[in-house]
């Protein structure tokens, strides 16, 4: 799991990207793919994942479309079954894919809570208990849960999206402790704002001029994949240069 000499950070790795057909999710596959790793992608448009297996593969790289709800924790199974078998054993997974709505908390659902952890807890649970033995057994891999500054505070009228994300914090850092003495990292990204369509058609209103874009975030993750391996990274926390600073306080 080595750079190589040509100056590919990734080469002979195998990642598996869930959300993997647009934003964020896309924007790392195909960096992952620029920096010589194969690369299966998962979400639940087929179209949308051919079309970044075809950026993938047009890179010299070999990729793999994998259509299913994280939701449901049997296709989380069958993903990365299905992932590896395709590609080869998982060397790095990224926890990408999740649901965004905004609603006044008086106006929310339980309906609308479940489906919010759904995706956001539940999915990214279940894919690491499905990479998980096979990265012990080779006392090896890299997880990267994208989280969110969600994950740090609240925000107005995004009380579900804020409960999912400090639950996938929790999560994240709770692994971590747990994989300390082994070979398996685990690590959280958190951005902060993204232009990407999930926020596009969720808060249409907003000017995101001075946002992050996706690709920007894609570094992110290619530097806690490339990491060496003696050197870990626990949380990532990045905002968007316009934003006032969260951290010095």
């Amino acid at each position: 799991m080595s750079s190589d000499p040509r100056g590919n950070k990734l080469a002979g790795m195998v990642a598996l990207v869930t959300g993997g057909g647009r934003g964020i999710g896309r924007a790392i596959a195909i960096a992952y793919a620029n920096e010589g790793a194969d690369v299966a992608v998962c979400a639940r448009s087929a179209g949308e994942l051919d079309r970044v297996v075809e950026q993938i593969e047009a890179r010299g790289r070999r990729g793999a479309a994998l259509v299913g709800d994280l939701a449901n924790p049997r296709d989380a199974e069958r993903i990365a079954s299905c992932a590896a078998a395709a590609l080869g054993p998982i060397d790095v997974l990224v926890n990408n894919a999740g649901v965004f709505w905004t609603r006044p908390f008086i106006e929310s659902t339980a309906d609308e809570l479940d489906r919010m952890l759904a995706v956001n807890v539940r999915g990214p649970f279940a894919m690491m208990k499905a990479v998980l033995p096979a990265m012990l057994e080779r006392d090896s891999g890299i997880i990267i849960n994208v989280a969110s500054l969600a994950g740090q505070k609240g925000y107005e009228e995004q009380s579900a999206y804020c409960a999912s994300k400090h639950a996938l914090l929790g999560m994240t850092k709770a692994l971590a402790l747990e994989l300390a003495g082994t070979g398996v990292r685990v690590s959280a990204l958190s951005p902060g704002g993204v232009d990407t369509t999930l926020i596009a058609q969720a808060r249409p209103e907003l000017d995101r001029t001075t946002w992050m874009d996706a690709d920007d975030v894609a570094q992110l993750a290619v530097l806690l994949a490339s990491l060496p391996p003696k050197m870990a990274i626990d949380e990532i926390t990045v905002r968007r240069r316009a934003a006032a600073p969260t951290s010095f306080r």
